[in-house]
């Protein structure tokens, strides 16, 4: 009855079935993602955060005119601004993410700030 149904498995090949899991996890090409972007969405996924941009801008900006021109009577002229401001925004951010840029500043800048880096690294011993 004492008998070991698991018998002990040696330290090397739980390190190995660790390693081949974790490849399998990371991909095909079994390396982590450097950059440290987030893993690429599917169409759905993006379909969806697109609609959600959209609909959440302009709600926030038709409810800031709302509340200002609650508060000033000023009714309806902030209220159709801050709906202009709204879709705007929300028209801009699915630019953004249509174009893969996440919610970084500025066109590109980024980049332009690392080769500026390296330009200026490579002028310096002249």
């Amino acid at each position: 009855m004492s008998e070991d149904k698991n018998p002990p498995v040696p330290e090397e090949e739980i390190e190995e079935d660790f390693d081949t899991r974790l490849r399998h996890a990371r991909g095909l090409g079994g390396e982590p993602n450097q950059s440290g972007a987030a893993l690429p969405e599917d169409g759905k996924g993006k379909a969806m955060r697109i609609g959600t941009e959209l609909v959440s801008a302009v709600a926030v900006g038709g409810g800031i005119g709302f509340v200002i021109d609650t508060w000033l009577e000023t009714k309806p002229w902030f209220l159709i601004g801050f709906l202009l401001l709204g879709n705007t925004a929300g028209l801009w951010n699915i630019y953004r993410i249509s174009n893969s840029q996440g919610y970084t500043v500025g066109f590109g800048r980024g980049n332009r700030s690392e080769n500026h880096e390296a330009n200026r690294d490579n002028t310096k011993g002249d």
